[in-house]
């Protein structure tokens, strides 16, 4: 395992600047995950850490090693792409293989790195079937497999999962997560799926125009939000918004906007505010609690099953909000609800910096 240390780093493609100043520490045996719309720059990022890509300013360093001009197969990397990449005409214990053979490691030790490899990802009775006799899901195992053998210090996943089936996605998933838990592997992982970054990552990136908006544990990222961008890119469904105004008044906070008033003195301000200002409240659906007792009446406009639970959506003096209720349901379509906002899960905006209060 190894750390990786970026710093000041930049990258142009002609004119273009896809990441610029962007600086990033990835310890020992964590499990990043880089998240963001496409184009945000984020497998720019992960391929100049691999080597692919030439950066234009700035440094990599791997495993404390100045690795910011090395070759690719001098970086003590193993890299997982989102096609499978594999050879046609080899059988799954050749395509595991191949990298070691070319190395000339020696038979008895490819051997092993390959066995024990193919016990984890539970390929061990496919060793001699060829890429066109596997499921989707059975050739990306092997893919990870062949970046597995060769006992890599980080190993890099460019949207391993995304040609998958949602059922298949949920399984690897799994088995990456539980995977990392045995090597204890530094894993670096790019995805635009906000689901595979909360369920697998120890530390997740928000990346937006090639550069970082936001470091942090999963639940910080989610809870805590530092721009409305984080806020609205994290979360199915996504935080509701309502813009207004929030009046310091005798000691108390209360956000207004229209005919509502919200005492938000308990909210844990960044900055606390001395002045009338312009902001946008966030809160998400499921701390919007639909309920007989609600201070608050809206309108059901659409119910959406989704198995274990249901967005139901409320129209809110003309704003569309989403709840999300577990159990059954007792009012339908077009019918009056009442409904609480937890104040104390609420975020608070600037409208003009979008920066967290």
């Amino acid at each position: 395992m190894a750390s990786v240390g970026i710093r000041n780093l930049c990258i142009r493609f002609g004119d273009t600047e896809v990441i610029k100043d962007l600086n990033l520490d990835v310890v020992e045996s964590e499990f990043l995950v880089l998240l963001g719309p496409s184009g945000c720059g984020k497998s720019t990022l992960l391929h100049s850490i691999a080597g692919l890509i030439d950066v234009t300013d700035g440094s990599i360093h791997i495993g404390g090693q100045d690795m910011t001009w090395a070759d690719p197969t001098d970086r003590n990397i193993g890299m997982v792409f989102q096609s499978y990449a594999l050879y046609p005409t080899m059988t799954v214990e050749r395509n595991m293989s191949f990298g070691l053979r070319i190395n000339r490691t020696p038979k008895a030790e490819i051997e092993r790195r390959v066995s024990r490899a193919a016990d984890m990802l539970q390929l061990t009775a496919l060793l001699h079937r060829k890429p066109s006799q596997l499921s989707g899901g059975q050739r990306q195992r092997v893919a990870i497999g062949r970046a597995l053998v060769r006992d890599a210090g980080v190993f890099l996943f460019d949207e391993p999962l995304s040609n998958l089936d949602a059922k298949l996605r949920a399984e690897l998933r799994r088995e990456l997560k539980l995977l990392h838990k045995t090597l204890h592997a530094t894993m670096i992982y790019v995805t635009h799926d906000q689901v595979e970054a909360m369920t697998l990552a120890t530390r997740i990136v928000v990346m937006r125009g090639g550069k970082i908006q936001q470091i942090g544990a999963p639940a910080e990222v989610y809870d805590e939000p530092e721009n409305l961008f984080v806020a609205g890119f994290l979360g199915s469904p996504g935080m509701n918004f309502l813009a207004g105004e929030l009046s310091p008044e005798a000691g108390r906070i209360t956000f207004h906007a229209g005919a509502l008033r919200l005492d938000v003195t308990p909210y844990v301000f960044r900055r606390q505010p001395a002045e009338v200002q312009q902001v946008v409240l966030g809160i998400r659906p499921e701390n919007l609690r639909i309920h007989a007792a609600g201070d608050l009446q809206g309108t059901v406009s659409l119910i959406e099953p989704m198995g274990n639970h249901h967005v139901v959506w409320v129209d809110f003096g003309g704003n569309l909000w989403s709840s999300v209720v577990t159990g059954a349901l007792t009012y339908q379509v077009d019918e009056p609800v009442r409904f609480t906002i937890d104040v104390n899960a609420i975020s608070l905006f600037e409208q003009v910096s979008e920066q967290r209060l």
